[in-house]
C-alpha cells in the first residue's frame, strides 16, 4: 500500500515547482489540474458543466474564460463549480494512487482543505509564497490582472489566517517556504 502524500497552497505558491522537483527525482506524481484538463476534454463532463453554466461551454468547449468571470465573480457558482468538479477529480485521483504500486507517491491538490480532502492523504506538504511574489507570478503566468489574480487567492483557503495556521499545526503539515531561489525550494 502506497503512502499518500498531498502537496498543496494557494495559487502561485509553486506548488508545480515542487511537483515537477519530486518527478525529476523519481517519484510518482499525480496533478488535480492535469486531471481537470482531461475532465474539460470530456463530452460526459461537459454536458453535466452545461447544465450549471450553458454559457461556458460553446460547440461541446469549455469557454474557460467565460466560466473564469463567472465563478470568481460569484462565490455561489464557484461552490457550483467545485461541487460538480471536485469529487470527480478526487475520485479518479484516488483511483490512480490507488494503482500506484511505489511505496511513496505525491498528488498536487491545490483546493485541498477547501473540500476537507486533507483527509484522505498519509501526509501534506504546504508550499507557502509570500503574497506579492504570487501575484506577481500568477499575473506573469497566466496573463490576468492583479485584480483577477487576487479574485482567486480570496477565493482559496487563506494560509496567512492565524487559525489556518493552527490546523496546519494540528495535522502536522509540513511547511515549505518559497521566497527564495527555485534552487533552494527544491533542496
Amino acid at each position: 500500500m502506497s503512502k499518500k502524500i498531498a502537496v498543496t497552497g494557494g495559487i502561485g505558491s509553486g506548488k508545480s515547482s515542487v511537483i515537477n522537483a519530486l518527478r525529476d527525482m523519481g517519484y510518482p506524481v499525480f496533478s488535480c489540474d492535469e486531471i481537470y484538463a482531461e475532465m474539460v476534454k470530456s463530452l460526459e463532463y461537459l454536458n453535466e458543466l452545461s447544465k450549471i453554466f450553458p454559457q461556458a461551454v460553446v460547440d461541446s468547449r469549455l469557454d474557460k474564460k467565460k466560466l473564469s468571470q463567472i465563478v470568481f465573480n460569484n462565490p455561489q457558482a464557484l461552490q457550483r463549480l467545485n461541487a460538480l468538479s471536485h469529487p470527480m477529480i478526487m475520485q479518479k485521483l484516488n483511483e490512480r494512487m490507488t494503482a500506484c504500486t511505489a511505496s511513496l507517491v505525491f498528488a498536487e491538490v491545490p483546493l485541498l482543505f477547501e473540500n476537507g480532502f486533507e483527509k484522505e492523504f498519509d501526509g501534506v506538504i504546504v508550499v507557502l509564497r509570500d503574497m506579492d511574489k504570487r501575484i506577481t507570478a500568477v499575473c506573469n503566468r497566466d496573463g490576468l490582472s492583479k485584480e483577477q489574480t487576487i479574485a482567486r487567492i480570496n477565493a482559496q483557503f487563506d494560509y496567512d489566517h492565524f487559525d489556518s495556521q493552527k490546523y496546519l499545526q494540528s495535522i502536522n503539515a509540513h511547511i515549505l517556504k518559497n521566497d527564495g531561489e527555485k534552487a533552494a525550494l527544491i533542496k
